[in-house]
């Protein structure tokens, strides 16, 4: 594999008559944890999806895992790489260990059902558990034990964690941050949650217009070293950290 788990060359996508990604250039090298942020309709879900093929962009080239991804049969690449998403999609007829071995038995690999389950937090005998059964939590970490199902070493994530509570997010977030640590996964990451990106990433990104307009890290964000953009970003959650002291302190 090259050193970068993905790169963006020039990658242009067109919707409607407007450009919802522009020239976008860039690489994630193998290892990384990268959130990308920005407004809604900033391109970044569209981004997102082009790596994988479920938009295909209108100019340029993606690579992942050291392949043009143009080259590949869309099926293939998407059994390779990861993808966890809001809605989770589990299929509802489906017990969780038939969803979680769905994408290896499309490829013909064996999967082994239990270590899943114990990658994402889950007893083993979750495997005969229909999704309906599950709280969002538990179908969201249904969710990633199945992107892993075909041995995925990249994973994209389009708000995964935000249809669910609080105190569920942040547990579930801070568990596959720690599961991306121990696997030596390569993770990007959508999300309009800033304290997330902040709190889970090595590198934000932020989109806006359908072009990159920060790349930083974390702390180069907090100090205020990446450009208005990102700036405003950042206001948000320590604006509401400010408040909540200021309530306390009241209290």
């Amino acid at each position: 594999m090259s050193a970068a788990a993905i790169r963006f060359d020039r990658v242009t996508k067109r919707r409607g008559g407007r450009t919802v990604v522009e020239a976008v250039s860039l690489e994630i090298a193998a290892g990384a944890f990268v959130a990308l942020v920005g407004a809604s309709g900033a391109g970044k879900s569209t981004l997102l999806k082009m790596v994988n093929r479920l938009v295909e962009p209108d100019e340029g080239r993606i690579e992942a895992l050291g392949a043009d991804v143009a080259g590949e049969d869309a099926p293939a690449l998407r059994r390779r790489i990861g993808y966890v998403f809001q809605n989770v999609g589990l299929f509802p007829h489906m017990s969780v260990a038939e969803n979680i071995a769905i994408s290896a038995k499309l490829g013909g690999g064996p999967v082994d059902v239990p270590a899943l389950l114990d990658r994402v937090g889950l007893p083993a005998d979750y495997a005969g558990r229909m999704p309906r059964a599950l709280s969002g939590g538990e179908q969201q970490r249904v969710g990633v034990a199945r992107a892993l199902g075909g041995g995925a070493r990249l994973m994209l994530m389009d708000e995964p964690f935000g249809a669910l509570d609080p105190v569920t997010r942040d547990h579930i977030s801070r568990a596959y941050g720690a599961l991306h640590e121990r696997l030596g996964l390569t993770t990007l990451l959508v999300t309009h949650d800033m304290a997330e990106a902040l709190l889970l990433a090595t590198r934000v990104l932020v989109m806006a217009e359908g072009r990159i307009v920060a790349d930083a890290t974390p702390a180069e964000m907090l100090a205020g070293r990446a450009g208005p953009e990102a700036a405003a970003l950042v206001a948000v959650p320590r604006a509401q950290a400010e408040r909540l002291g200021a309530l306390e302190r009241e209290g």
